[in-house]
């Protein structure tokens, strides 16, 4: 099938949208590639059908998030939706402050995710426990900021921009700038604009997948999660031997893992090359064409 970028709304968790995707699509194989909060909207790239076999690629890309802090206030969840736990009082910030104290952020370093979270301790979500009034210790774990401006400021409200690698807990990072800025604060809200590498592609809502057949649906080209690969256009032959499980010699192939395509130019999967040669690495059972 192919890749669909939902623009999933407030209010309902990743798992409740993928099934809500799959009721419409008749629960077709799917599985979304990346989490976000029930209280934050934005990208949640699903990948449909065999596309399924390319999530792990998606899961490794950046993620960009515009994100409110609202500072004076730290809540148990991190977010708008628990009990505030702590005040604080907010300090008097200027631009050129605010983006002194950002900078710091920009790079590689760890991050101890929270307890309200989906990672599991011997089998139970973190937030279950937290919610039974229950804190386990968390290692930390390495994540990298790329980008971390400041759009605009309103009282004790910032509205901020960043990207981050995967991993990251923007509402950690938000506690954490605002204890760097002097006070305590939470995520107000929080929209996940992008993940790589679908920066510049529409997002699609329920009403569009709703007024439409799935076989209209606005779907990506599975080989769009792994475009960062190198091509290889391969002959009848090469596709033939390769679709056996053969490995073919081809000295032009290059190192490491590869996009495949057939002479009509459809997506077949993906190779590993080296030393000359072509193996399978992950085949589609058929082309898969959009």
């Amino acid at each position: 099938m192919g890749i669909l970028l939902l623009d999933k709304p407030v209010g309902l968790s990743s798992n409740a949208a993928l099934q809500r995707v799959r009721r419409l699509a008749d629960r077709i194989k799917a599985g979304h590639c990346g989490s976000l909060d029930p209280l934050a909207s934005g990208m949640l790239p699903i990948c449909l059908g065999e596309a399924t076999r390319l999530a792990g690629d998606l899961l490794q890309g950046r993620k960009a998030y515009r994100f409110h802090l609202r500072l004076g206030e730290r809540s148990a969840t991190g977010d708008a939706e628990g009990q505030i736990v702590e005040r604080a009082p907010v300090p008097s910030l200027t631009d050129a402050g605010i983006a002194q104290v950002l900078a710091r952020f920009i790079g590689p370093q760890t991050q101890v995710p929270p307890m309200y979270s989906a990672l599991k301790r011997d089998g139970t979500p973190l937030y279950r426990l937290a919610r039974a009034g229950f804190s386990v210790a968390r290692e930390p774990r390495p994540i990298r900021i790329d980008v971390l401006t400041c759009l605009g400021m309103s009282g004790g409200d910032l509205e901020l921009r960043t990207l981050c690698s995967k991993g990251t807990y923007v509402r950690v990072l938000a506690e954490d700038i605002a204890r760097a800025l002097g006070s305590c604060g939470r995520l107000s809200s929080l929209r996940r604009e992008y993940v790589e590498p679908f920066q510049s592609d529409a997002l699609v809502d329920f009403d569009v997948l709703e007024a439409a057949p799935v076989q209209a649906w606005p779907l990506l080209s599975p080989d769009r999660a792994v475009a960062h690969l190198p091509s290889i256009r391969l002959d009848n032959a090469q596709t033939r031997a390769l679709r056996c499980g053969q490995s073919i010699a081809l000295p032009q192939a290059p190192e490491g893992r590869c996009r495949l395509y057939d002479p009509a130019g459809a997506f077949l999967g993906l190779g590993s090359g080296g030393g000359g040669w072509l193996r399978v690495q992950r085949l589609f059972s058929a082309p898969l064409p959009l």
